[in-house]
């Protein structure tokens, strides 16, 4: 009998695999890193063959190479980045590269748009968020108005994960937390499609442009003879609808009870609290969750793991590509708490919860002759730290419960900066032992789509390994920087406007 488990997730710079047995130990792994396309200012893309779909397939190849194969696989799930938006012809082509989330924020002016066409409130009622650089429906306007070629081929509208998931497939299905984001087209009452305001965004398409909608682990098809072929896959493996990157990541610590929060650190950091019944407000994103009848509440800032990287890259050429890092951050835990006067916005490309702001930039303020490469790097963890504590205090203002906060992705592997981060914020947070990542998330998915697992199996696949404490003692310092922090935004905004 089939009894591993495939779980692949595509990321914004790299893309991982998993093989797992039953009990979620990890057999094999496999991770390619790619690119993003910024063609201006305020874009971002992928092109959905030549790395969404290459990874995938590469990666399953060469998982199964070996000691294993297709004949071993009884399940598959995928996560991606997200909400994205890609057009598809009739056949299934694409027809541009793969609009990103939220750091794509092209769209501002459609969002003014909708909004005056339709009404701000209007939307947010019937969305249960308001529009804003997440939102796919915005994204989809800009299309039609600005690429009518394109526009008039569009046959499908979808987002990463379920392009991959069609890929394997042949079949269009798209997971509730991600078809949230495609407002105002999505109805969260019932959790389907509405055409009720559909005629500004689509204009003279009908909603049967959009994929099929399901939970993350309900069955999206199964594997084809086409994808087998490309794969090595066997035909009729139980592919699992998927999820965008951040769901999945979540799944994978755990983070599945009402009140549990989970801290993404990637190349943007990402938020999901769930919860067992909606709470909108326009500052962060009222989802589907994984499971049926779960709501999310989300939030995402825009650039912190690709803004060390940023500074790596252009500020630190001198250090070894593979040392830089390391260097780093060893650094930067030498600096005191407060980064020796200097404080940064970390808006480097808008700025999405709770700002909402497309057009915010990153500042640097306090520089003088004595401020070092390690104060300013210093600076940078602690923008993200300020970043996401206003995110976290954001939910509390909301009235939600936060009870259990859980770091996950790459950043969560540095200790130096988790430890800021508890500080900054004053709150512990759960390390897991295992940080794979969303892939392990999927495996999980796949377990449950193939009738292998059940979701009380979560709990032997998960398992705590620290939990970074807060240093009380740097509590007082971070409360003043803190507010300084959201001074320097409100006092800089409409210079940095201008900028932009």
């Amino acid at each position: 009998m089939a009894n591993l488990l495939l779980g692949i997730d595509v990321g914004t710079y790299s893309s991982k695999g998993v093989l797992t047995d039953l009990a979620g130990n990890v057999l094999k792994s496999h991770v390619i890193a790619h690119g993003v396309s910024f063609p201006q200012t305020g874009y971002a893309e992928q092109d959905a063959d030549a790395v969404w779909w290459s990874d995938v397939s590469q990666i399953i190849k060469t998982l199964l190479s070996g000691d294993y194969s297709g004949d071993d696989v009884a399940g598959v799930a995928l996560s991606a980045i997200g909400p994205c938006l890609l057009p598809l012809d009739e056949s299934g082509k694409p027809l541009r590269p793969g609009i990103l989330y939220g750091v794509d924020t092209r769209a501002h002016a459609e969002i003014d748009l909708l909004n005056a066409e339709i009404g701000e409130d209007v939307i947010f009622e019937h969305s249960l968020m308001a529009l804003t650089s997440q939102a796919v429906g915005s994204k989809i306007r800009w299309l039609r108005d600005h690429e009518p070629e394109v526009w008039a081929k569009t046959a499908t509208l979808t987002t990463a994960s379920s392009y991959l998931a069609f890929r394997l497939t042949g079949k269009h299905v798209m997971n509730r937390h991600e078809a949230s984001h495609y407002m105002p087209l999505y109805d969260p009452p019932t959790r389907n499609w509405t055409g009720k305001y559909a005629a500004p965004v689509l204009g003279d398409k009908g909603l049967e442009v959009l994929p099929q909608v399901g939970w993350s682990d309900e069955l999206a098809g199964h594997v084809t003879e086409e994808a087998a072929a490309l794969t090595g896959l066997k035909v009729g493996t139980p592919v699992a609808v998927g999820a965008v990157d951040a769901l999945s990541e979540a799944i994978s610590v755990g983070v599945v009870q009402p009140g549990d929060l989970m801290v993404m650190y990637g190349s943007t950091t990402f938020f999901i609290l769930v919860e067992e019944t909606p709470a909108p407000d326009p500052r962060v994103w009222t989802v589907g969750g994984a499971f049926a009848g779960q709501f999310n509440l989300a939030a995402g800032m825009s650039t912190t793991g690709s803004l060390t990287r940023w500074f790596a890259d252009e500020l630190s050429r001198d250090l070894s590509e593979k040392d830089a890092y390391d260097e780093l951050f060893a650094a930067a835990e030498g600096v005191p708490a407060g980064a020796n006067g200097l404080l940064m916005l970390p808006y480097f490309s808008g700025e999405r919860t709770p700002l909402n702001n497309p057009h915010a930039r990153g500042v640097v303020a306090g520089l003088s002759l004595s401020s070092t490469r390690e104060d300013m790097f210093r600076a940078v963890l602690e923008g993200v730290g300020y970043g996401i504590r206003h995110n976290i205090e954001t939910f509390r203002e909301m009235g939600t419960q936060v009870r259990r906060i859980v770091a996950v992705g790459g950043g969560a592997k540095t200790p130096t900066w988790l430890q800021i981060v508890s500080d900054i914020v004053g709150a512990a947070q759960e390390v897991p032992a295992l940080t794979i990542g969303a892939s392990y998330g999927n495996a999980f998915l796949a377990g449950l789509v193939s009738g292998r697992l059940h979701r009380d199996d979560l709990k032997t696949w998960v398992k705590a390994d620290r939990l970074i404490q807060p240093d009380q003692s740097k509590r007082a310092l971070y409360d003043k920087n803190f507010e300084l922090f959201k001074q320097l935004y409100t006092q800089t905004k409409e210079i940095v406007h201008q900028l932009s």
